[in-house]
């Protein structure tokens, strides 16, 4: 069964799910691949709109992030559905520190390493980074082009601009590109 709370945040609503004692899910509004893996189940029958311990737990995290405190992601039980790979990538995202970026290339070269490869896509990087479940709590808003380009967010460019600015990310290297995914 899934557990659903709406989750009213500076950035706009943000749906919150759980499913099996874990958070499954953190979508922004209107976002792209909105709820994932988990829209069929959603749709039908087993879903419930209440307050768990989990998603409580993830309101209160939230409540100290957007109040500009540093909460730890290892407080939360998180349990996002992805392959294997995805999963490799979303670990790597909640390694980056508040108020650092990285870019694809720099994930891509660490799965390599952690994989014992020459080479990974970091166009593969993106797909993942992308399809990321976990909005805001995973950190894929910390990722940014190889150039500084601010490119590639599914909840749009303001709101990555809103969250970085949050948590104190010197804005002077980066930049909004003229033409773009996910502007």
């Amino acid at each position: 069964m899934l557990y659903m709370m709406r989750y009213d945040s500076p950035i706009g609503p943000l749906l919150l799910v759980e499913k099996e004692g874990a958070l499954a899910g953190v979508w922004m509004e209107g976002q792209k691949y909105y709820l994932g893996s988990l829209q069929k189940e959603a749709s039908g029958q087993g879903k419930e709109y209440a307050d768990t311990k989990v998603l409580g737990q993830t309101k209160e995290w939230l409540d100290r992030y957007f109040a500009g405190k540093r909460p730890d992601i290892g407080e939360l039980t998180l349990a996002p559905a992805g392959s294997d790979f995805r999963k490799a990538v979303w670990k790597i995202l909640c390694e980056i520190p508040y108020g650092e970026v990285t870019t694809y290339g720099e994930i891509s070269r660490k799965i390599a390493d952690r994989r014992g490869i020459e080479r990974m896509s970091a166009q593969a990087v993106g797909g993942a980074v992308g399809h990321n479940p976990i909005s805001i709590i995973i950190p894929c808003h910390r990722v940014v082009g190889a150039d500084g380009s601010l490119t590639g967010y599914v909840g749009g460019l303001k709101k990555k601009i809103s969250l970085l600015t949050l948590e104190g990310v010197d804005m002077e290297k980066l930049f909004v590109p003229e033409k773009g995914t996910a502007l």
